[in-house]
């Protein structure tokens, strides 16, 4: 092995991968990128067991994960609209309409949403599958904290890499008896 000088780098931690379920969260940055008509937003996980789990990751790993873009074109307004009520009931007192009442984007930094995280597969650099979590959706921060939310199905990438929901845990009665279902 070649010598490495280790008297300048930072030892990695140590650190839970944060699973798909409901986190409240805060955002941390919000630009708009208004000729792709859409809000650049990063966030952070605000409370519970993975409280400021990006943070310790960019830390960790050197790349801030949790972020997500907003889009405000004409086909996407009602998804953006889920976004600005459940940031609306989340902050009491605060009211992001999408820029007729409060046209600042930046409001929007430091505000609590809830956010269901699920799971989705997703090709890496050398062409093996890797597994990230995405936004599935926005909600206020009472349902994520009273657990009324649900956490969508893993995303897969292909059909390959998918459970075959059908007969799973079911035996066919042609191979559990030996013939041929009689009401077929």
């Amino acid at each position: 092995m070649k010598a490495v000088n280790l008297s300048d780098v930072k030892e990695a931690g140590t650190s839970s991968r944060m699973p798909a379920g409901g986190y409240v969260c805060r955002y941390t940055v919000v630009s708009d990128v208004p000729d792709k008509e859409y809000l650049y937003m990063e966030f952070d996980v605000a409370e519970g067991e993975f409280k400021d789990y990006y943070k310790k990751l960019e830390e960790d790993k050197g790349f801030w994960a949790g972020n997500c873009y907003r889009s405000y074109k004409e086909t996407a307004l009602p998804m953006f609209k889920r976004m600005c009520s459940a940031v609306t009931k989340s902050n009491p007192g605060f009211i992001f309409d999408g820029g007729k009442m409060n046209a600042d984007e930046k409001t929007l930094v430091g505000k609590y949403v809830g956010l269901v995280l699920g799971e989705e597969e997703y090709e890496k650099k050398d062409g093996s599958i890797g597994t990230k979590l995405t936004i599935s959706y926005e909600c206020e921060i009472d349902k994520i904290r009273k657990g009324d939310f649900k956490i969508p199905n893993k995303k897969y990438l292909n059909n390959d890499n998918a459970p075959s929901d059908a007969a799973q845990g079911f035996t066919s009665i042609d191979n559990a008896v030996g013939e041929e279902c009689p009401f077929a």
